[in-house]
């Protein structure tokens, strides 16, 4: 569709796709590294970064090569079959992430799923519960996915609106409340499902030592720590995994959208053989789960983020980044917090909602997104420089100086 511009490409996804999202009025053509164009040719900084899936930057040369390399040999053979993309990529998670064995699927959604499934049918193989009477501990404010299963333990009231009955067998607790936690458990608990920092709730971070106290409480009762890490991992918070600022060692993994670059949907559950032990041929599959293509990027995408010291930049620029936005005017800002390149900032309620704080910006040539009403998430990939940082900072001091609920009243 050469020389089509933006407003129809808009007016397009307005008259054919479902309306399930509110996008920020912008076509993305093209992109590379930390930027992205329209059909206009203006170009854009992207602070949201696919919500974490291209952490490695946009078309990664590394990554697009392994793309477009593997497409010209064999894309899909389903698991009926064995490949060679899928082992060396099952090896290289499992020694990067430290576990026995991965079980590859697509979406982050389908990989807690498959952490859900594994937690279930250990506790009746292994702790002995009772069938059909396991317990799944998840906590306020989560986001896991979209799936009915996932939305029916969301606190949420718009994700589960309209789309019950719901999946029984989840207990809902404040997050960073570890006396909470331990009142909820019982002889039938499976699991304790965490996020190790909330990124849909609005970047928030528990309280110092929730992580390892949840580890030890997992320990002392018998039951399974699941960490979703699909946002936080894989070097968004100056870590390779977030669980690693505390020390912590979940029994279950959960990994996705930054696994493969943003070039394909590749996602995992890792765990040690005697969990992941619990899976027999039939208990659980993806016919595209493993498929060489994405394993074939996976790897790539691996590798780039080991290769190229992605978790150190972003470790060093997270800092820098949080340094830089201290020194923004507070007179429209709650707080602003972060850790590595996963930052957020809270706009006061006096000052509008987030959303009109975002349009600013991308009037600016930055694309950010808000969540949860009141904040802008900020998570540029992990490719960023102190130079493209100081850019952004003195647009992004631009905008929260105005009271947007003032300009919009």
């Amino acid at each position: 569709m050469s020389g089509t511009g933006s407003q129809e490409f808009i007016a397009l996804a307005e008259k054919y796709s479902a309306h399930n999202y509110h996008p920020l009025p912008v076509v993305i053509e093209r992109a590379e590294g930390v930027w992205v164009w329209d059909p206009e040719g203006n170009r854009f900084m992207d602070m949201l970064a696919a919500y974490s899936a291209v952490n490695q930057g946009h078309c990664h040369p590394r990554i697009v090569a392994a793309l477009r390399g593997q497409a010209d040999r064999v894309t899909l053979t389903s698991r009926a079959f064995h490949n060679d993309q899928f082992g060396p990529l099952c090896k290289l998670l499992c020694e990067m992430a430290g576990y026995d064995k991965a079980l590859l699927m697509n979406s982050g959604a389908e990989a807690v799923e498959t952490a859900i499934k594994m937690a279930r049918k250990w506790a009746y193989t292994a702790k002995g519960v009772e069938k059909n009477q396991a317990e799944i501990i998840v906590f306020a404010n989560n986001f896991h996915g979209r799936t009915t299963t996932i939305v029916g333990f969301s606190t949420d009231e718009q994700y589960k609106e309209g789309f019950g009955p719901f999946t029984p067998g989840f207990k809902v607790v404040p997050y960073g409340d570890l006396a909470a936690v331990e009142a909820a458990f019982t002889g039938n608990t499976a699991a304790v499902l965490v996020e190790p920092i909330q990124g849909e709730a609005g970047i928030i971070i528990p309280p110092d030592g929730f992580l390892s106290g949840l580890r030890d409480l997992c320990t002392k009762h018998n039951v399974l720590m699941m960490a979703d890490e699909i946002q936080s991992g894989l070097g968004r918070t100056g870590k390779l995994f977030a669980c690693e600022h505390e020390d912590v060692r979940p029994d279950v993994m959960i990994v996705g959208k930054a696994l493969s670059g943003g070039a394909y949907p590749v996602s995992a559950a890792l765990a040690d053989d005697p969990i992941m032990g619990v899976f027999h041929p039939g208990d659980h599959g993806s016919t595209f789960g493993g498929n060489p293509l994405g394993c074939a990027v996976a790897k790539a995408a691996l590798e780039v983020i080991r290769d190229e010291k992605m978790v150190e930049n972003s470790a060093a620029m997270g800092a820098y980044l949080q340094e830089r936005l201290a020194t923004l005017p507070m007179d429209n800002i709650a707080e602003i917090r972060g850790r590595g390149l996963w930052i957020g900032i809270e706009i006061k309620t006096s000052s509008g909602s987030a959303r009109p704080y975002c349009e600013a910006l991308q009037d600016r040539g930055i694309l950010a997104k808000e969540t949860h009403d009141q904040v802008v998430r900020v998570a540029p990939p992990l490719v960023i420089t102190r130079e493209e940082i100081d850019w952004a900072v003195e647009r992004i001091g631009e905008v929260v100086a105005v009271n947007r609920a003032a300009v919009t009243a």
